[in-house]
């Protein structure tokens, strides 16, 4: 006979094995925050010395530190508009059509998310100097369009295969034209899977090094200019500017939730 803890175990096991596996993946974060207030006493911040809040006083304290920054959030803004708009329009042609190499295209794809990043950088670096096209702004632009352009398509295509076509029908009966359908039945229903990979995209766009160091030329983003900052003594400031976009991620992720409870009461 079991006891009682061991029933409570059983019934509690794959909640706390999620709350371990949370906890394991914030831990990374709460130290970055931890060290964003450590005064260190050479150029390396791994060890703590003593409390300080002169990082977060002087975010841009370090010299092109806010320049590559504001470069990153301008690509990853750009980047997700360009990827959005192009992935949520082949997600509808692939999900709704049938055409000659539908299925090539839906082999294509996934490509990019299966193949290793290197590979995809160096192939667009290579076309690039083919081409001679200048490395720089332009160039990592479009190269993490197409490397989020997949991301976007497999969210989208997903949403859009999981709606209920009745509804389209139903407005159409009621004559409304393909353009009132579309904007306001369809998109509305597809604008869950479309943010999904709007966010994705922005976060993938912002985070990558390895594809943006073979298309950036001299141009250098906040992720190489982390790198390049590792080989002498990272800055105390980029823990901040982490901590600051974990802390923004975390409140969109809130809000979302907030919002999506508040539907679901008003419509209960």
């Amino acid at each position: 006979m079991q006891t009682r803890p061991m029933r409570w175990l059983r019934r509690n096991v794959v909640v706390i094995a999620g709350v371990l596996a949370l906890g394991y993946l914030i831990l990374p974060n709460l130290v970055v925050l931890a060290f964003s207030f450590n005064k260190p006493k050479g150029r390396y911040n791994y060890t703590w010395n003593h409390f300080s809040t002169d990082a977060w006083q002087h975010p841009c304290g370090v010299a092109d530190m806010c320049g590559s920054l504001t470069l990153s959030l301008r690509l990853a803004v750009y980047a997700t508009i360009g990827a959005t708009v192009l992935g949520t329009m082949t997600a509808f042609a692939l999900a709704r059509y049938r055409f000659r190499g539908r299925a090539a295209t839906n082999m294509l794809i996934f490509l990019p998310m299966a193949m290793p990043e290197v590979v995809m950088g160096a192939s667009l670096g290579t076309l690039f100097l083919n081409m001679r096209i200048r490395f720089g702004f332009w160039t990592i632009l479009i190269a993490h369009i197409m490397f989020c352009l997949s991301f976007v398509v497999v969210a989208v295509k997903a949403r859009i295969m999981s709606m209920d076509p009745r509804l389209e029908q139903a407005a159409q009966d009621l004559y409304a034209t393909p353009a009132q359908t579309f904007l306001r039945i369809t998109l509305p229903l597809a604008a869950p899977g479309i943010a999904a990979g709007a966010l994705l995209s922005f976060a993938l766009s912002f985070d990558d090094y390895i594809i943006t160091s073979f298309n950036a030329g001299s141009t250098v983003t906040f992720p190489m200019f982390v790198w390049g900052s590792a080989q002498r003594g990272t800055p105390v400031q980029v823990n901040v500017i982490g901590t600051a976009m974990f802390v923004v991620a975390v409140l969109l992720v809130v809000a979302g939730q907030l919002v999506g409870g508040r539907r679901r009461g008003a419509r209960s």
